[in-house]
């Protein structure tokens, strides 16, 4: 699909029905992406406040045939926000569009537009005594459109599910410049083909989300954390079991550790205080969230006690407040930035079914170290859903530049061994860019068959974030 760059003559047309505070000037962090692989262009940078001004935005670009990057908090790390090769498009940033225009403690639902910032609708819910569950290391800068455009995970899915769980109904703006008013509080709606699920995950490829009615939860009236050190990751989901059975429904999250990650904090982050000083090489940090009078400290003591017994930990620390809380939290929530400074060969958001972690982790320590003597890695994540985030670095002292030449020989390895063990290449980051390849190795060809279709339906002229999620020219 051949697109055309923006010129003088539309910029003109979309000042006769856009207000001048829609029109910024292109600066840098619009066109880049955290990791540095992608660097975008753009013709014109569009700031829109309502979604009446995101339709004069897409019907003018879809009758001229220019291309469409639609930009949130910028925070994505697949390249779904920056495009290289579209000719001189439009970027549309979402920054503007922040409000919360509703909080209803009644419906348990808050509808936010899409560029309010995720802390900020966190915030907003607790005004309410209420709890938005969704949570990521980026969420003091990342978007709610972008999130559910994403559909984001991060440490809370096992409890409350991803983006697309928390979210009832959608406002978007459709290809032809056609405004969705589906910004509805039902849990139950079996009018048809669920629009809704279509665009969240989507990454902006099928259309523009402009607003979303997301579900609220009762806001724990108390939280308690725990790190364990455990001698594998087998003995981890023996625990996780144990702790869903013993602790009901108040697990919020799972996290799995490895002392490498220990290590990088010590190397890069030397002021994150850790909990351990002789750290295991594999730790979990468990929290549970609780309202009324629901004993957790004696039920999680009693879990403990019997985790030792069984072998399945050897050693933890219980938070005895919530600032210590928040330093266990903290250790986990700055790893991804030690991770960043030491610097990855190959990095992978991968998903496995529980029960195939063990030999994911197993495996996969033998296919890298086939690759190459002393390389590290480190192997963290969400263990309760089965997401884990598997990145390779250099052996110490060396600097990843020297092993460019392994990047693509480790991810081939690490995504056959997921393909092989029924994962997915891809769990909460998204395809963007990056993956589109990696989409068409290891996705299902009905899938991708029908993916195509509905993008050709939806979008026949292309613009909307040409070249993610579905490869142009395949």
């Amino acid at each position: 699909m051949t697109l055309n760059p923006i010129n003088d003559d539309v910029v003109a047309q979309l000042r006769q029905v856009l207000p001048d505070k829609c029109f910024r000037p292109i600066e840098a962090k619009y066109l880049e992406e955290p990791r540095g692989i992608y660097h975008g262009s753009a013709g014109v940078l569009l700031a829109p406040s309502s979604v009446v001004e995101v339709a004069e935005i897409v019907r003018a670009c879809a009758q001229h045939k220019i291309g469409i990057v639609p930009f949130g908090g910028g925070t994505g790390l697949v390249g779904g926000q920056v495009a290289e090769d579209v000719p001189a498009p439009v970027v549309l940033s979402l920054e503007r569009m922040n409000r919360i225009r509703n909080v209803d403690a009644a419906d348990n639902v808050i509808v936010a537009e899409a560029g309010a910032i995720l802390s900020n609708v966190q915030g907003a819910a607790q005004t309410a005594d209420r709890l938005f569950p969704l949570s990521l290391a980026s969420e003091g800068s990342c978007q709610i459109g972008g999130n559910l455009s994403t559909n984001a995970g991060g440490v809370g899915v096992l409890r409350y599910g991803n983006s697309r769980d928390l979210c009832l109904g959608l406002e978007a703006v459709l290809p032809d410049g056609t405004i969705w008013n589906g910004l509805k509080r039902l849990r139950k709606d079996n009018t048809g083909y669920d629009l809704k699920n279509l665009l969240i995950g989507a990454e902006g490829s099928l259309g523009i989300i402009t607003a979303a009615s997301l579900k609220l939860f009762p806001n724990p009236t108390r939280y308690v954390a725990a790190v364990l050190q455990i001698p594998d990751p087998s003995a981890a989901l023996d625990l996780l079991a144990k702790c869903q059975t013993q602790l009901g429904g108040t697990v919020s999250a799972f996290e799995l550790i490895h002392r490498q990650g220990f290590e990088f904090l010590a190397e890069k982050q030397p002021q994150v205080r850790l909990p351990f000083v002789d750290p295991s090489e594999w730790m979990v940090l468990i929290d549970l969230g609780v309202t009324g009078d629901f004993d957790i400290e004696t039920r999680l003591q009693q879990v403990l006690e019997d985790a030792f017994e069984a072998g399945l930990a050897t050693d933890a620390l219980i938070a005895q407040n919530e600032a210590q809380r928040q330093e266990f939290w903290a250790v986990r929530e700055t790893i991804p930035e030690a991770n960043r400074l030491v610097g990855a060969i190959s990095s992978h958001d991968i998903s496995v079914p529980v029960s195939r972690i063990p030999e994911l982790i197993n495996r996969g320590a033998a296919l890298v170290s086939g690759l190459g003597d002393d390389l590290r890695i480190n192997c963290f994540g969400h263990v309760g859903d089965g997401n884990l985030h598997y990145n390779v670095y250099p052996p110490k002292g060396r600097n990843r530049a020297e092993f460019k030449a392994l990047g693509g020989p480790v991810k081939d390895a690490i995504y056959g061994l997921v393909d092989a063990l029924g994962g997915s290449v891809s769990a909460e980051h998204g395809i963007g860019r990056m993956k589109t390849d990696d989409l068409l190795k290891y996705g299902d060809p009905a899938k991708l068959a029908a993916m195509r279709a509905i993008k050709a339906a939806l979008d026949p002229l292309g613009i909307m974030n040409p070249g993610a999620v579905v490869a142009q020219n395949h």
